[in-house]
């Protein structure tokens, strides 16, 4: 079992910068895929950026210059920096973290961090 610790959601005014992280903890066995996805009021659950463990990475056209997710494997950890941030990226932001055992894929979720932009 592996939780995932969310922090660094709050209020911020338009133009202003947050930094959010993830950390997991538990039964880590391999971690792949790490992300942060949101959800805005009344609309569908939309990845923001995703980093594998590769390296590669794959941000939301729209967060794409303004955003940048990095990971630190030794301590199982995902970090989302938002800079120039929005009223339109107002939403609740959830980790994932996709981890492997015995050939077979676990998908995890945290909690949600609330991100408000708002002068």
């Amino acid at each position: 079992q592996v939780q995932l610790v969310e922090s660094g959601g709050g209020l911020v005014q338009p133009g202003g910068s947050l930094r959010l992280s993830c950390a997991a903890s538990g039964s880590i066995f391999s971690i792949g895929a790490m992300g942060w996805y949101r959800q805005a009021p009344g609309k569908e659950r939309e990845l923001a950026a995703l980093i594998y463990s590769s390296g590669y990475i794959n941000y939301e056209d729209s967060v794409k210059g303004r955003f940048t997710i990095s990971r630190d494997n030794a301590k199982s950890t995902v970090y989302l920096q938002m800079n120039s941030l929005k009223p339109e990226d107002t939403a609740v932001y959830y980790c994932n973290v996709v981890a492997y055992e015995s050939g077979t894929r676990y998908d995890y979720w945290g909690q949600g961090t609330k991100v408000t932009v708002s002068s």
